[in-house]
């Protein structure tokens, strides 16, 4: 699928390797990090990820962005504070994700230790009411009799829930993230960094950020109004407290890491290693075999993230969300035991469902003039489909072709709910937003980022949106963009391939979005091959130049994937740790391979 580019002229600092699909960044190392007592190749890491001073990489909590910079978080901040000194009732109305859960957990416990007694949590279940705060969902909630109504991860689009909820009386305060519209709900307060008049720098916050700054706000407004003191009884509570939460569900919304969120991130790591996180994330990582003292963000993406998700995608996010509100590590070991089989069942769901996406691409592209051709962006939908997983299956069938993709499900009355991924170069939701002006009354609803967003259609409008999706895509991209490049920190010198460099690497940064994972790229010679797991390559490689062999694993990837009849291989790989019946060994993950 890859075409060797040139991106020189895009990207002074990246150079191609033979002509081949590999991207070396090549950044100049600032001379402050030079004369740093950083590891050698560390220095050029960060150099390649535009660090050029060690305060970009200093993670203390003095460097968080202030809250006071978010708009109306003053008046937010007034509204909560004041409902919880006259003890009214709050219920906030969270998302079915890891984002949505944790925001929810944030929101919960700090409410709770500022005092608050009556106060209680509401997901939309997907299936019966979808996303955000609908105006069923405000029925629903109306029915316990809420003062105050607090949405996280969601709201800067619910219009009518908002109205619904003045109609009954209640006043709402929004915290999202999400990108807004031309018209804002009218509620009481919106606190969103991405709504139009917001100084905040960090756009790229999540939901669970967002929260935790207003609680931050509201404990400084508590604190205002002698709230704590010993005369009341009432202790001021540790908001840092909660950064463990803040940290997973920030690297679980794959929001990019600028360095407002790599603080927030790596302080909930420093929380977690040292045993000091909540009973449901030690219990999560425990029941996925995975070290407390040496979890990582990688844990958040690949190994909590799922499986908390799994709950909102198949079921109800409430046992995600109880599992981190639960004390007692015996009962959220229970709801993570139940998290675990929910991941187990949406791993076997998403497999069946991407072999079906494959036929259905197989036969759109024999129709083709060349099949080698695949179109710029992949509009799928199949009757048998499940809403929860699409989004799963835009994102894998996203990295095998490297196009932006949207796959739809029935969500019943003749609704198909679509769920897109995007790749660089392409914002989905101004891509829907473009298409719903045009084509007046194609989509029902849509919201999102730039790399994923939701929407709404009517089933018979599918092949008239599955066009309009792959004409706007193609007057948005550049031909370049379609290229699937793997860009790499280059080789890495012998003397640094141990397991001690490895571990440096993994633990200097929380890596994610736009601040990604060291990734090396070099030619070995392949000694022998085996199928391991049914699905995954094992190799035994070795470096011509100095003949030291290496193990190495490509997780999803086969004999097919090796070039024929040669041995000689370029392979993108990362530096880990294999552990072996008490043994420690080095380890190359392996990410693309061709031929060298």
């Amino acid at each position: 699928m890859s075409i060797a580019t040139d991106h020189s002229s895009d990207s002074p600092t990246a150079k191609n390797v033979n002509g081949s699909s590999i991207v070396r960044r090549d950044a100049v190392v600032s001379d402050e990090l030079k004369s740093s007592d950083l590891h050698p190749l560390l220095k050029k890491i960060y150099a390649n990820r535009g660090v050029t001073s060690l305060k970009q990489v200093d993670y203390s909590l003095k460097g968080l962005v202030d809250y006071s910079l978010l708009k109306d978080i003053d008046v937010a901040a007034e509204i909560v504070s004041q409902a919880i000194i006259d003890g009214k009732r709050i219920v906030v109305v969270g998302d079915f994700d890891a984002d949505g859960a944790t925001s929810c957990a944030v929101m919960i416990r700090s409410l709770k230790a500022f005092g608050l007694s009556d106060v209680d949590y509401l997901v939309p279940n997907r299936f019966d009411y979808g996303y955000g705060l609908s105006p069923q969902i405000v029925e629903v909630a109306a029915e316990s009799k809420p003062d105050l109504i607090i949405t996280v991860d969601n709201g800067i689009s619910s219009i009518d829930g908002v109205a619904r909820a003045s109609e009954l009386g209640i006043q709402v305060v929004v915290t999202d993230h999400h990108l807004a519209a031309d018209v804002l709900p009218e509620a009481a307060a919106i606190v969103n960094p991405n709504q139009p008049g917001c100084e905040f720098p960090s756009k790229m916050i999540a939901g669970v950020g967002v929260a935790f700054y207003l609680m931050l706000a509201v404990r400084a407004r508590l604190r205002e109004k002698n709230w704590f003191s010993d005369e009341t009884g009432r202790a001021e509570p540790n908001m840092a407290n909660y950064l463990d939460l803040v940290a997973l569900g920030t690297v679980a919304d794959v929001v990019p890491l600028d360095e407002n969120n790599r603080i927030l991130v790596e302080s909930g790591l420093q929380r977690i290693r040292k045993n000091k996180a909540c009973a449901g994330i030690n219990a999560l990582l425990t029941i996925a075999g995975k070290s407390i003292e040496g979890s990582s963000s990688q844990d958040f993406g690949f190994i909590i993230g799922p499986r908390l998700n799994a709950a909102g995608r198949l079921d109800d996010m409430s046992i995600g969300i109880e599992c981190l509100l639960c004390d007692d590590y015996e009962l959220a070991f229970k709801y993570a035991s139940t998290l675990n089989q929910m991941n187990q069942e949406r791993r076997q769901i998403e497999g069946e469902m991407l072999g079906q996406a494959y036929e259905i691409l197989n036969k759109q592209m024999a129709l083709l003039d060349d099949e080698e051709q695949i179109p710029d962006a992949l509009a799928l939908y199949d009757e048998q489909w499940h809403q929860g997983v699409v989004g799963l299956l835009a994102s894998r069938i996203k990295e095998k072709y490297h196009r932006p993709v949207i796959a739809f499900a029935e969500s019943g009355d003749g609704e198909l709910k679509g769920s897109g991924r995007s790749i660089p170069g392409l914002h989905m939701r101004d891509v829907l937003d473009v298409i719903s002006k045009q084509h007046d009354g194609l989509i029902e609803k849509f919201g999102g980022h730039a790399m994923a967003a939701g929407l709404t259609i009517r089933q018979e409008n599918f092949s008239r949106f599955q066009q309009a999706f792959d004409r706007q895509v193609s007057s948005v991209l550049r031909p370049e963009d379609l290229n699937n490049i793997s860009e790499t920190d280059g080789p890495v010198d012998e003397e640094y391939m141990t397991i001690e460099a490895s571990q440096i690497f993994k633990y200097a940064s929380p890596w994610g979005q736009l601040f990604p994972e060291p990734v090396f790229d070099d030619e070995f010679k392949v000694l022998n091959w085996r199928i391991v797991g049914e699905k995954h390559l094992k190799l035994e490689l070795v470096k011509q130049e100095t003949g030291v062999c290496y193990s190495a694993i490509a997780f999803n990837k086969t004999d097919k994937d090796l070039p024929v009849g040669d041995k000689n291989i370029h392979i993108v790989y990362h530096l880990d740790v294999n552990e072996y019946r008490g043994k420690r060994s080095l380890q190359l993950i392996v990410q693309h391979i061709e031929a060298a």
